[in-house]
């Protein structure tokens, strides 16, 4: 029961993180749909996100996984903390390199194949 409403809670601060974190750059749904080509182009070795997507893949395990490495039964309140920093670290991470992902699409589309940018 406990984990489930911590579950609840972590998705709930990370769409509130992921709205409310766009400021003027791309909507949640741009970013979300970038996800899978961001995807897609970092396992074809096209764009440089390997790590970063690793990380961000552990954070989600770890959010949604029914261990916790601090357990709020033997901690309370600070049990709690561990799963607060992972899905704000996963909610920031997830603006930035969205972003990141999308301004790289945008310039990769201007350039033309055998040229040198000047």
């Amino acid at each position: 029961m406990a984990k489930t409403l911590k579950r609840t809670a972590a998705f709930v601060a990370l769409g509130k993180a992921l709205t409310a974190g766009a400021r003027g750059g791309p909507g949640l749904g741009t970013r979300l749909a970038a996800l899978p080509r961001m995807i897609r182009a970092t396992t074809r070795g096209e764009y440089d996100g390997g790590l970063r997507l690793a990380l961000m893949t552990a954070a989600t395990i770890y959010v949604v996984s029914p261990i916790d490495i601090v357990p709020e039964a033997f901690l309370a309140l600070f049990g709690l903390v561990d799963d607060v920093v992972a899905v704000t670290w996963l909610a920031g991470t997830v603006l930035a390199e969205t972003e990141r992902f999308l301004a790289w699409e945008a310039r990769r589309k201007t350039v033309i194949p055998g040229t040198v940018a000047g």
